[in-house]
């Protein structure tokens, strides 16, 4: 599912503030909300790349 770089995908980040990638003709699953952040792989990786800069959960970082 994950290995069609261009498939078009949407940025999901659960309440931890983790992000990941999710194929944008699904929806996204529990605990996760969508992003408006959509597009191919690399995109989203580069979005992700960008906003994602602690990796650790927001429970350790409070």
């Amino acid at each position: 599912m994950f290995d069609d770089d261009d498939r078009q995908y949407t940025v999901v980040r659960n309440h931890e503030d983790q992000y990941s990638l999710w194929p944008a003709d699904r929806p996204a699953p529990p605990g996760w909300d969508t992003l408006p952040v959509t597009g191919d792989k690399p995109a989203c990786l580069s979005y992700i790349a960008t906003a994602w800069t602690d990796l650790r959960p927001k429970s350790l970082r409070s």
